[in-house]
C-alpha cells in the first residue's frame, strides 16, 4: 500500500450512498458486481493504493448496513447520508469528521470502477504543484449531450461547469464534459462548501457549484483531460454494468496474458479481478476463474470449466467441464474431463480424479486415483487407493453427515457402496460389487454381496 502521495496528507471521499433506480433493483447500485468484485470495492481499493484505510471516507446511505459490513474489513471509515439531496450534501455529511483536516480532498464515486490509480495520482499531483483550489478530471466526447460542460477561461483554467439544460446554444457545442471527480485544497473545501445553494430544478446541492464558488474567492480550478473516456464510466443501467464487466474482464485477461499465461480465445474467458495465474499456464476457451482462485505455473486448464474460490498448485491438469469449488489440488493432480469437486477438498500431489467423479469433503492422498463414475464424500482416503467405478460413500443417514475413512494402498472394486461410518484398512480388498456396512482390517479381503444363483433353461421355460 502506498504512503501518501508526498508529504501532504490526503483524505479520499467515495460517494456511495445513492439508489441507483434505473438499475430496476431492489440491491443498491454499489453493490452490483464487475469483474467479480461490487463496484464500490473496485473504488475502495483503488483509494487504497493512494492512502491508508483511515483517509478514506464511504457516505452510505441506502442500504448502509450491508455496505458497511461488505467494506469493513478493508478498514475504511463510513458517514451516514440519510437523505439524498445531491453530491454537495452527500460530501457535506463528512463535514464534522473532516473539517479539521488539512491538505487535500479527492472526490470519488462509488459507481466507477475503471477508475485507474494512475488517473488519480496525476489529479493529486496538478492540484499540488499548481497550488490550485481544485483540480478535475474531465474528458472530451463526441456526443457530450446530457453532460456538463466545462467552460475554460483564457488561461485554461475552468470556470464553471454548465449543465445541459442551462447551456447556451454555443454552451452545448464545448464537447469537454464534467466527470464530477475532484481533487481540492481541503481548507478551502470546507471554508466555501457552505455556499452550494439548492437554486436549480431538482433542489439538490450540487458539488458542480464549487467551480464557481472557488473562482468567485479567487482561487483557479484547473482541468484534467482524460483521454480514454471509458475510464470514467459511471453505471447507471444494467446495460452500462455489462460494458463495464466486459471493459475489467478484458484489463484482467490482457494483464495476465503480458504476465505469461496463454489465454485460448480470451474474448470467451471470464476471469475475475481476484484471480492469481502462474506464468506459461494455459486456460482454454470457455472456461470461468472466479473468486479468490490462485492458479500455479505450467497448468491446464480444459474448456468450459468452472475454477471458484480454488488453489491449484504448479503442474494441475484439468480436462474440459470440470467444475472446482473450494478446494485445493496439489502438485501434479489430474482431474477431468466431467469432473465436480464440489465442496472443501484436497487432493494431494499426483492424485486423479477422472470423468462423472464427485467429491464433497474429501482428502485423496498421494498417489490415489478415482478415475470413472464415482461419488466421495466426506471421506479420508489414504495413499495409492484405487477406487473403482461406480463406487459410492453413503455418508448421509437422513439427520447428519458420517465420515468414511480409506487407508493407504487398499483397493476398492467397482460398484462398491461404503455405508459410513466406515473405516477401511491399510493394504486391504473391497471386492466389486460389495455393500460394506462394518470395518475392514488392514490387508483382509471384504466382500458383502449375494452368491450368485444359476437356474439353467429358466428363461428359455419362460418364453
Amino acid at each position: 500500500m502506498a504512503r501518501p502521495l508526498m508529504d501532504t496528507p490526503l483524505t479520499i471521499v467515495i460517494l456511495a450512498a445513492g439508489l441507483g433506480t434505473r438499475m430496476k433493483s431492489r440491491k443498491a447500485k454499489v453493490l452490483h458486481q464487475a469483474g467479480g468484485k461490487t463496484l464500490v470495492e473496485h473504488v475502495v481499493d483503488t483509494a487504497l493504493e493512494l492512502t491508508s484505510p483511515e483517509s478514506v471516507i464511504v457516505v452510505v446511505g441506502h442500504q448502509a448496513d450491508t455496505v458497511r459490513s461488505l467494506l469493513a474489513r478493508r478498514g475504511v471509515r463510513f458517514a451516514l447520508q440519510t437523505e439524498q439531496k445531491g453530491t454537495g450534501h452527500a460530501l457535506k455529511c463528512c463535514e464534522s469528521e473532516l473539517e479539521h483536516r488539512t491538505g487535500r480532498l479527492v472526490v470519488l464515486y462509488g459507481d466507477t470502477p475503471l477508475l485507474r490509480m494512475e488517473t488519480v495520482r496525476k489529479l493529486i499531483e496538478l492540484q499540488g504543484s499548481a497550488g490550485a483550489a481544485a483540480a478535475a478530471i474531465t474528458t472530451v466526447l463526441d456526443e457530450p449531450h446530457g453532460y456538463g460542460r466545462i467552460v475554460r477561461n483564457a488561461a485554461g483554467e475552468m470556470v464553471a461547469v454548465v449543465e445541459e439544460k442551462a447551456a447556451t446554444l454555443d454552451q452545448k457545442k464545448i464537447r469537454e464534459i464534467n466527470a464530477g471527480i475532484y481533487c481540492f485544497d481541503a481548507g478551502l473545501l470546507w471554508r466555501h462548501i457552505g455556499s452550494i445553494q439548492t437554486n436549480n430544478p431538482a433542489g439538490e446541492y450540487y458539488l458542480t457549484d464549487m467551480v464557481e464558488i472557488l473562482n468567485g474567492a479567487g482561487g483557479k480550478v484547473l482541468p484534467m483531460v482524460v483521454e480514454d473516456s471509458s475510464e470514467l464510466l459511471g453505471i447507471n443501467t444494467r446495460l452500462e454494468l455489462a460494458t463495464v464487466d466486459r471493459i475489467v474482464r478484458e484489463r484482467k485477461a490482457r494483464q495476465l496474458m503480458l504476465d505469461g499465461v496463454t489465454i485460448e480465445k480470451p474474448e470467451t474467458v471470464t476471469i475475475d479481478m481476484g484471480v492469481k495465474i502462474g506464468p506459461d499456464t494455459v486456460i482454454e476457451p470457455f472456461t470461468r476463474i472466479l473468486g479468490s482462485t490462485v492458479i500455479g505455473s505450467d497448468c491446464r486448464v480444459g474448456s468450459c470449466s468452472i475454477i471458484e474460490d480454488s488453489t491449484l498448485e504448479d503442474d494441475v491438469q484439468v480436462g474440459a467441464f470440470t467444475v472446482i469449488g473450494t478446494s485445493h489440488l496439489e502438485p501434479g493432480v489430474r482431474v477431468g474431463p466431467y469432473s465436480r469437486l464440489r465442496l472443501d477438498n484436497h487432493l494431494e500431489a499426483g492424485s486423479q480424479v477422472g470423468n462423472f467423479v464427485e467429491l464433497k469433503k474429501t482428502r485423496l492422498g498421494k498417489g490415489t486415483k478415482a478415475l470413472h463414475l464415482a461419488y466421495l464424500g466426506d471421506s479420508t482416503i489414504g495413499a495409492k487407493v484405487n477406487i473403482g467405478a461406480g463406487t459410492i460413500t453413503c455418508n448421509y443417514d437422513g439427520k447428519k453427515k458420517h465420515q468414511t475413512k480409506i487407508g493407504d494402498g487398499a483397493f476398492v472394486g467397482s460398484n462398491s457402496t461404503l455405508v459410513a461410518p466406515m473405516e477401511i484398512g491399510d493394504g486391504s480388498y473391497v471386492a466389486a460389487g460389495s455393500v460394506i456396512t462394518s470395518k475392514v482390517p488392514d490387508d483382509a479381503l471384504a466382500l458383502g454381496r449375494s452368491r450368485q444363483v444359476v437356474k439353467e433353461e429358466w428363461a428359455k421355460k419362460r418364453r
